[in-house]
């Protein structure tokens, strides 16, 4: 029994050197290319600063490398923090992944206020509802509002796995700005 054991355990350390002799140069790098030329990464992103804007829409859509999530605004806005983990409910703390639909959950801190100056809120979303219909969308799983508390707006973004993202804002139109997440079909 233990030589079948050692026997077994020697072909899949070799199944695993075979493997990878193949797929790296002598210098000791990968060969195989990026996946639509994607090098996003996974790691958490975050910029800008805090905004009056108020979030007005939030739209989804399909791409042929990637999904796609917009945030859009009724001004200039530039701040955000988007990165793998649990994401909390805005004001009361409740954690949002067992709502969420997915393999990897992306919590997504939106550095403005999903409500206007009289405190009325700017989108038609609860928190705890779900934003968009993502049926057919080879990525995206699901988009949940977390709510907006003292001008921070909170989503969670469940993908079908840890996979590379990037985030960054668009101005315009008509004096509006948008935050777009790009979530890639594969690595």
């Amino acid at each position: 029994m233990r030589i079948r054991s050692a026997l077994t355990a020697m072909v899949v350390v070799l199944a695993g050197l075979l493997v990878g002799a193949g797929s790296s140069t002598a210098a000791g790098t990968t060969t195989g290319s990026a996946y639509c030329g994607i090098t996003w990464g996974s790691a958490e992103k975050s910029a800008g600063a805090l905004s009056d804007a108020p979030l007005v829409d939030v739209r989804t859509g399909r791409h042929d490398c990637y999904d796609r999530v917009v945030f859009e605004f009724a001004g200039p806005v530039d701040g955000y923090a988007v990165g793998y983990g649990e994401t909390w409910t805005e004001g009361e703390g409740l954690a949002l992944s067992p709502y969420t639909a997915g393999g990897a959950l992306l919590r997504v801190s939106l550095r403005a206020p999903a409500y206007d100056d009289a405190h009325q809120g700017t989108v038609p979303y609860a928190v705890g509802e779900h934003v968009a219909n993502l049926l057919r969308y080879p990525t995206l799983r699901d988009v949940v509002f977390g709510g907006s508390f003292e001008g921070y707006s909170t989503f969670a973004v469940g993908v079908r796995a840890r996979l590379p993202f990037r985030t960054f804002v668009l101005a315009g139109p008509d004096g509006h700005s948008r935050i777009v997440l790009d979530v890639a079909h594969q690595w």
